[in-house]
């Protein structure tokens, strides 16, 4: 393994589990444990338990912060309340997606904001070259370990090492300064698999203690780490955009009908006008999920077709372990977004037939894909 990539504080613990440890975003990291389909099922039946380490996170602080963010963002983060998160792409002048984030809002004049690993570094050069001298930004990711209980027994697991009522955490609503297992961590309900869930910022000292602590608390539910492989697999059945794949700086959010996240009318911001002119104009692409006949897989690059001509490109694909059928997600013309519109996928020369599907193909507790 390349000695220049980074290590989580909870490097030692994946070593000992037993984890094939590859390179990604810069970091040695766990990609599966057991098996990723026997960890995806976990997750959607137990409960597993991610280190994500490597997220970047930025503390905004200052008189500033508030209306800077503002601007730096497409959602409305003037919206949030203290002890709430947001969803938020951050894009171009052209609006192209830089990353998509997740947005803290910490005090009524500070804030949190949690950047994909791959991009924290030109993220945070991005944040600083557009800051004015009432905000301060300082880089906290050194600092901070993050962990994350997901599935339908996790609020129970957790719930056994704190006395804070976590009934009471709504869905991206978050508590500061909880004491779990003896640790103070900020306890967020929030995750990227579908499921209910928590992750936990806590400091990067305690890390190891609370990821022995949760996977004790949990072992009557089996609770089991899960790699990168059951995270990916998780995330696209929830429909999930993964950044580098599914959006990036030539995509925006309105072409990864991420529209939802897009607030025009919240005043100007990066990327408004480039946004106004794409929404008046109309799409020429938009992101769609699609279900495959038999279990080959539609890779990222590889075309979509339609009565045999090529007039898409695939972002996303695996096979799905919850629906036992293979999915994607990728970019069609606006006139073939409809769910059930017939499509191909081709897959080393062979056109694989399916279907657009309307996402997420997996809901909490159902599946949604025909």
């Amino acid at each position: 393994m390349d000695e220049t990539l980074k290590r989580t504080p909870l490097y030692q613990k994946h070593v000992a589990a037993g984890a094939r440890l590859v390179p990604f975003a810069g970091w040695e990291m766990p990609v599966q444990y057991a098996g990723i389909i026997e960890e995806h099922r976990a997750v959607r039946t137990r409960a597993g338990l991610f280190d994500v380490s490597h997220m970047g996170e930025a503390e905004i602080a200052g008189p500033g912060a508030i209306g800077f963010v503002q601007r730096l963002v497409t959602n409305d983060v003037a919206r949030l309340a203290v002890t709430q998160a947001l969803y938020t792409p951050m894009c171009t002048p052209d609006g192209g997606v830089i990353d998509d984030l997740l947005v803290y809002r910490v005090s009524e004049t500070d804030l949190m904001l949690v950047l994909n690993a791959s991009n924290t570094d030109e993220d945070l050069a991005w944040i600083r070259d557009h800051a004015g001298p009432d905000v301060r930004v300082t880089d906290r990711s050194a600092e901070i370990a993050l962990l994350a209980l997901q599935g339908p027994r996790a609020p129970e697991i957790l719930q056994r090492l704190t006395a804070a009522p976590l009934g009471e955490i709504r869905y991206y609503w978050f508590r500061p300064d909880v004491q779990v297992a003896g640790r103070t961590v900020l306890v967020s309900r929030t995750g990227y698999t579908g499921e209910d869930g928590f992750e936990l910022y806590a400091r990067a000292a305690d890390a190891t203690h609370l990821w022995d602590a949760i996977l004790t608390a949990g072992a009557r539910e089996k609770v089991v780490p899960i790699g990168l492989g059951a995270r990916d697999t998780l995330r696209l059945e929830a429909g999930y955009r993964l950044h580098g794949n599914d959006m990036d700086k030539s995509i925006t959010p309105l072409e990864a009908a991420l529209g939802w996240t897009v607030k025009l009318e919240k005043g100007e911001f990066i990327g408004a006008d480039a946004l106004r002119r794409q929404k008046a104009q109309g799409l020429t692409r938009r992101l769609v999920g699609f279900t495959l006949e038999g279990r080959a897989i539609a890779r990222h690059g590889f075309a979509i077709q339609r009565e045999g001509a090529a007039v898409g490109q695939v972002t996303s694909g695996s096979f799905s372990p919850t629906l036992e059928k293979s999915i994607g997600l990728g970019f069609v013309p606006p006139a073939d977004v409809a769910p059930g519109q017939p499509l191909a996928v081709d897959i080393r020369g062979r056109a694989v037939p399916g279907v657009v599907t309307k996402l997420p193909f997996y809901r909490r507790g159902e599946k949604t894909a025909g």
